[in-house]
């Protein structure tokens, strides 16, 4: 009786807020904060009824994804995931979902209270600070936009790379053993002997980074997704030389000039004050990391990447003995062909669900060496920095760290209830 009443209390609030949500679209700031806050949204909103709209409709042909809407907790955390990830991306590539500059002081609205009216507001600006100030008169609304971007951009990224680590470790250890498996899981147990907290704060401290170790770091283990596709791509053509060469030739150049932008940094792969091994230059650089982001990045692959490594290993150990691995194995397959192609697609289920963990885990290590000051720039707009700089007011202006909080834990628990629906849908197959 209390079980369902709780439910149904449960379901009624979802279904207030939705509407509230929907009646702050049509009608504005005139529906309060949240109404304004809906209304800045919208484009949020419209992806996320495409999205899911997309998803119902083609549900049985997408595979475990599409399985994933049976599920009403693994809808939620999907649908928590993705408001944070299309918030990430429309607003900070597209830019049109901030009110304010995510920097900028404003006069007079240094710790003002959310919904507060912009002082001395010209005709362009956003009227309203949405969520209030901080401490340094900048608006929270536009810095939590800007920061989910930050964690949208890293998190994903860097246990994708952890994953290629682990995942081309981790395979041969399982299914070769012996020395090799000895030696991998000696080195992945002394990374993790480590305490966490303590590997991040050695790696990103300035002392560290002026000796180039986290860009040498970088020169390691950001080439294993290129190894992972030559070996991927050479183990599934090898018999077919005339289609192989040409591939990998095209593969391999595009990944190649990927990585090495990546790892250059100002046209120099590791640059201290003593000497600059040059990289790449400038006008073939992709990508602008910056030295604070690079050494973030290296830091959350170089701790995750052990945890993964065991996980593949434990499955290869396991599904190596399987009747359809042998079956490979007497048609003549070679070691990485059944590793790659036999081994890994049937792991894949407790991966995926390990991979949405694991992003949540990374996010919340984002979030603690921005709260400690560690890595990003002190200006940063990522969520645990904009933490740390609303706590020390907390008692008295507790929203411009209450708001970077809610929207931390809002995307780590949808994270892992979209584990948890994943993982319930992989165990009905």
């Amino acid at each position: 009786m209390f079980a369902k009443t709780g439910s149904y209390a449960f379901r009624a609030s979802i279904v207030l807020i939705l509407i509230y949500v929907l009646a702050g679209i049509f009608v504005g700031p005139t529906a309060g904060i949240v109404g304004a806050i809906s209304r800045q949204l919208l484009p949020v909103w419209l992806a996320l009824v495409v999205t899911f709209a997309v998803s119902v409709v083609f549900k049985r042909k997408l595979g475990l994804y599409g399985k994933l809407f049976d599920s009403t907790v693994g809808m939620i955390g999907f649908a928590l995931v993705m408001f944070w990830v299309f918030t990430g991306i429309f607003g900070g590539v597209f830019d049109v979902l901030v009110t304010h500059d995510s920097l900028s002081q404003v006069s007079g609205m240094k710790n003002k209270l959310p919904g507060t009216p912009l002082a001395r507001a010209d005709a362009t600006d956003y009227p309203w600070f949405l969520l209030g100030g901080d401490n340094l008169a900048r608006d929270v609304f536009s810095r939590l936009i800007k920061g989910s971007w930050v964690v949208i951009q890293i998190a994903p990224m860097a246990t994708i790379f952890a994953f290629m680590v682990g995942i081309t470790l981790g395979l041969p250890a399982g299914y070769y053993g012996g020395k090799l498996d000895v030696f991998l899981s000696f080195l992945a147990n002394l990374i993790l002997a480590f305490p966490v907290i303590l590997i991040f704060y050695l790696l990103v401290t300035p002392e560290i980074v002026l000796t180039g170790l986290p860009s040498y770091m970088a020169i390691v283990l950001f080439i294993f997704p290129l190894v992972f596709v030559a070996v991927l791509l050479n183990s599934r053509y090898y018999t077919q030389p005339s289609v192989r060469t040409p591939v990998l030739i095209a593969v391999l150049g595009l990944f190649g000039w990927l990585y090495l932008s990546m790892i250059s940094n100002d046209g120099a792969l590791v640059k201290t004050s003593t000497y600059d091994i040059p990289g790449l230059p400038a006008f073939l650089d992709l990508f602008d990391i910056g030295p604070g982001l690079l050494v973030v990045f290296v830091a959350v692959v170089f701790v995750n990447a052990p945890t993964v490594f065991r996980i593949v290993r434990g499955l290869a150990l396991d599904i190596k003995t399987r009747d359809y691995v042998a079956a490979a194995q007497t048609r003549g397959e070679g070691p990485w062909y059944i590793m790659l192609w036999e081994i890994l697609p049937n792991a894949r289920g407790p991966l995926i669900v390990d991979f949405c963990l694991r992003i949540g885990y990374t996010t919340i290590l984002l979030g603690t060496l921005g709260f400690f000051g560690l890595g990003l720039e002190s200006e940063s707009p990522d969520w645990g920095t904009t933490i740390n700089a609303g706590r020390r007011l907390l008692s008295l202006y507790p929203h411009a760290a209450i708001v970077p909080a809610l929207a931390l834990l809002s995307l780590v628990l949808g994270l892992n209830l979209l584990a948890d629906g994943l993982r319930e849908e992989s165990l009905r197959d």
